[in-house]
């Protein structure tokens, strides 16, 4: 069973990340304006750090100089973005409301405007599709919301045989759940992301010693994450990708 991450993995969606992220914070606090249109570096940086989608906004909000320093985040970005939170009074549950909210309008109002702000990974969309019409069954596992990941999985012609969401909670955790649901002979699990923190949380986990670790070498990855990888993660690049299953890592 192979089962895939999706934003890093699947999709580029830096662009509709940054704006978002931007539109978020513009809400909570319009005097932040002007915060650029174009995705600043500082924000490309601190994305591979980001777990969860309701970060963004934060990241939005250093940019324009009303989080903590951006030395805080490059040194404990978990610390960092819990202070930040106190400092701008805003609460993760209320940023998560609003990300969906304003990307339910953005679909609303303008469709293709949306899509337009996300690109496939050729490679990963053409090994997808391969999947398919092998009659080889792939799941997505995300923390972005499972009903998003759906629409830009639709668009591309993509068909998971199921989506988990940040609905279902922590990867690690619907990895357990489907591995105790597992039928008999599905004995190999590849697990393909682009966070190497989250992998080493699958590795920490019990009962996830089955789980084949891949960390793509695409994607939203921090300079060092390609470094001394453990051994039970496997380092996957597109080259590999195309390959029979067998011969991946």
């Amino acid at each position: 069973m192979l089962i895939t991450d999706f934003d890093g993995v699947v999709i580029d969606g830096m662009a509709e990340y940054w704006w978002a992220a931007r539109s978020c914070a513009l809400r909570l606090l319009p005097s932040l304006e002007p915060l650029p249109e174009a995705i600043p570096a500082l924000f490309t940086a601190l994305r591979p750090r980001v777990l969860a989608g309701w970060e963004m906004p934060v990241l939005a909000a250093l940019v324009a100089g009303k989080a903590l320093p951006q030395a805080d985040f490059q040194r404990n970005y978990s610390s960092a973005l819990q202070a930040s939170l106190a400092l701008l009074g805003w609460k993760q549950a209320q940023l998560t409301q609003l990300l969906d909210q304003v990307r339910q309008e953005a679909i609303a109002s303008n469709r293709e405007g949306w899509l337009a702000r996300h690109r496939v990974y050729p490679w990963m969309q053409e090994r997808l599709w391969r999947f398919q019409e092998d009659g080889e069954p792939w799941q997505v596992l995300t923390t972005k919301s499972a009903e998003f990941t759906r629409e830009l999985l639709q668009a591309h012609g993509l068909e998971p045989a199921a989506v988990y969401g940040r609905e279902q909670g922590p990867k690690p955790s619907v990895l357990r759940r489907l591995l105790a649901e597992r039928r008999t002979g599905q004995s190999v699990w590849r697990f393909l992301e682009d966070r190497r923190l989250t992998l080493e949380e699958v590795l920490e986990t019990p009962g996830l010693e089955q789980v084949s670790c891949l960390l793509v070498s695409w994607g939203y990855l921090l300079p060092e994450d390609k470094d001394h990888l453990p051994a039970r993660i496997g380092l996957l690049n597109p080259e590999t990708l195309a390959k029979p299953l067998d011969d991946w890592p």
